[in-house]
This record gives structure tokens, C-alpha cells and sequence, in this order.
């Protein structure tokens, strides 16, 4: 293992990610925005066993969010679960352990891969492995991530790590035999997610984790879903208001205008009377104009006026005179008989009827 001890790197491969591993960034992030009690609420409910072999014997670390506390010791030649040999096992247990090889049996290479292999990193990866390392696939547990891209995008920068099977087989044997089979095999400074286990080999989560990892990532959706949606929501509900609001103020407006239009209309009204009256005639100014005109000796039994137009009856003893008479009278014209003068037997006079149009004098 003399070739193990450089920390040689390796770059290029891409490997199939899961939906842990896409909401990983997120929950960290989440994680980091919270306070710290909260943050250590939900690490006591997470709890992990990291077991740190040195040779035939291991260090059994309980793991609570970035705190590790020393809970117990385990060697290979010993039998029984792990928690029967804790003197002071956690009242919760753990979650999940993980095995954690010393940095000095990991292999770390880079190496740059063509971007066209990019979809079959592993594979490609498990075929070239007798050509990046001292071993074969079937040899070893490896797991890598990609870091970049070089060559103009025509590469992939590839880093991988390389662990000897039989550095680990033995201890993950006896943690399946320990009813606590590891879940992740990884080495101090692992980046974040690594995973030396190929995900057949790796132990199943408690079946009540995954629902609850279900349920918390359905509730994220939902709560980013309504993140999303409130606002809008909201901009649609202000702009209903809005739209209410101006057709509320337009039906006011409306209301106003038909109100300002109905006093025009009555004022245009009031003033046509006014020009109405103005222009009529009075009548007493009628009555003072045909007695003026009207010679004595002549009555006026009926006068009717009706639009500028004067009807008068009566007798006179020169009634054929009087044409000429109202001809001359102010406002008076086209004064015309409307019937034959008729001599009137018991009396002697002579019995009109008149008519003529009568305007209101204008103002000398």
C-alpha cells in the first residue's frame, strides 16, 4: 500500500445522482440560515456512528451535526451488535454509520477524460481503472466526482478515490454481523457527499427515514410552490381590487357625467324660457296699443293671441278703416280681414274680424 500513501488526484468522472444528492446543497443551505439551537434540535434527531479502524481495532464515534464524541471501542476478533458492547449506548441510537478509512489508505488522482464519455463516467471510469491505478475495478472501492472542464470543454477534470477492498471488507463485514451495516465508506476531508460504497453494498435506510425524507421534501416543494405562487396570487387579487375600485369610480363618473348633462339640458332650458320670454310680448302692451289705434266708437268683443298671431271680433262704425289704422301701430303687420265686414241692422255699425301679426316692439 506503499502507493496509497501519495495523495496522487484524479479527474473526469460523473456519476449517477440521486435526489439526495440534488437537494443536499439546499438542505445545508437551509440548515446554515437556521439558528443554532435548531440546527442542534435536528442534529440530536440525525445522529451518526462513525467508526475510525486502526488496524485490527476501531474508534466508535457518535456524529451530532459537526460535534464527534468518543462512545466506545471495536476490534475485529470481538463478536456481538455494537450496541451490547457500549458501556453507555445513546439513548436514541444512531441513523446510520459510517465507516471512515485513515487518509493513508485512500488513493486521490486526477485525470482528464473526453467530454463525449461524459453520460458514462462510471463505466468508463471501472474499464480504465488498471490504466489510472495500480489496481482493477473488481479490486478496489472507488467513488469520484467531476471538478471542471479543460482543453477549451473538450476534457473533464475528474478527481478520484481509490480504496483497496480488502482495507474494508473486513470491517464491513463485521458491522453487517454488528446489525449496524455502514451506509457510506469515506476518509477524512471526503468531499461533501463521497461515497466509497457501490450503492448495492451500501445499507438500507429504516423504511419510516425515507417517508419522513418524502414527506419533508414533498412539504419543501410545497412550501417553494407557495413561495412562488403567493405572490402572484396576491398581484392578482390587487389588480380584482383595482379593476373593482375603477369600475366602481367609473360607474361614479358616469353618474356625475349624466348628472352634469341633465343640469345643461335644464339650464339650456330655463334660458330658452327666459329667451322665450324675453322675446314675447306682453299683453298689456296689446291692450295699450289697440286702444291707442282703435278709434272711438269701436268695440272689441273677442281678441285671441296665439304664437305672435292676434284674432280680434267686435263692431265699429268705420271698420273698414281700421286696416289701415293697425298698419301703423308698432309691432303690428299684416293685418288682413279674415271675414267680409257685415253691417249690423239694430246698431247701424259694421261687425270685422281681424287679424294680424303681432311682434314685441323693439326698444326705441
Amino acid at each position: 500500500m506503499a502507493a496509497l500513501s501519495r495523495p496522487a488526484r484524479l479527474a473526469g468522472l460523473r456519476l449517477p445522482v440521486t435526489g439526495a444528492d440534488l437537494l443536499r446543497p439546499w438542505r445545508d443551505g437551509l440548515l446554515r440560515c437556521m439558528p443554532q439551537r435548531l440546527r442542534r434540535w435536528l442534529a440530536l434527531r440525525n445522529p451518526r456512528l462513525v467508526v475510525q479502524p486502526h488496524g485490527d481495532d476501531a474508534q466508535l464515534l457518535l456524529q451530532v451535526g459537526d460535534e464527534r464524541e468518543p462512545i466506545g471501542g471495536l476490534d475485529l476478533r470481538t463478536g456481538g451488535s455494537l450496541v451490547s458492547l457500549l458501556a453507555h449506548p445513546p439513548k436514541r441510537g444512531w441513523r446510520e454509520t459510517w465507516l471512515e478509512l485513515p487518509a493513508e489508505r485512500v488513493l486521490l488522482r486526477h485525470a482528464a477524460l473526453p467530454a463525449q464519455v461524459e453520460d458514462n463516467l462510471r463505466q468508463v471510469l471501472a474499464f480504465e481503472m488498471d490504466r489510472l491505478t495500480p489496481f482493477t475495478s473488481s479490486d478496489v472501492y472507488f467513488d469520484a466526482r467531476v471538478v471542471g472542464r479543460v482543453a477549451r470543454g473538450s476534457k473533464l477534470d475528474v478527481e478520484l478515490a481509490v480504496a483497496r477492498r480488502d482495507a474494508a471488507a473486513d470491517w464491513l463485514d463485521r458491522l453487517r454481523e454488528g446489525r449496524s451495516p455502514a451506509s457510506r465508506l469515506v476518509w477524512p476531508g471526503a468531499w461533501p457527499g463521497a461515497n466509497l460504497l457501490p450503492r448495492e453494498e451500501r445499507a438500507k435506510r429504516p423504511r419510516f427515514g425515507s417517508l419522513l425524507t418524502q414527506a419533508l421534501l414533498a412539504l419543501v416543494i410545497t412550501l417553494l410552490v407557495a413561495a412562488l405562487v403567493t405572490p402572484l396570487w396576491q398581484k392578482r387579487r390587487a389588480l380584482e381590487l383595482l379593476d373593482a375600485e375603477l369600475r366602481r369610480v367609473r360607474g361614479a363618473a358616469t353618474a356625475v357625467e349624466d348628472v352634469r348633462e341633465a343640469l345643461e339640458r335644464a339650464r339650456l332650458g330655463s334660458v330658452e324660457v327666459l329667451n322665450r320670454k324675453r322675446d314675447h310680448p306682453r299683453m298689456i302692451d296689446l291692450l295699450r296699443e289697440l286702444t291707442d289705434i282703435l278709434p272711438d266708437g269701436t268695440w272689441v268683443q273677442t281678441l285671441n293671441f296665439r304664437d305672435g298671431e292676434v284674432d280680434i271680433r267686435g263692431e265699429s262704425d268705420q271698420a273698414t278703416a281700421l286696416i289701415g289704422m293697425l298698419e301703423n301701430g308698432p309691432g303690428i303687420s299684416a293685418v288682413s280681414f279674415r271675414s267680409p265686414v257685415m253691417q249690423v241692422a239694430s246698431t247701424g255699425q259694421e261687425r270685422f274680424h281681424i287679424s294680424f301679426a303681432y311682434a314685441r316692439p323693439e326698444a326705441e
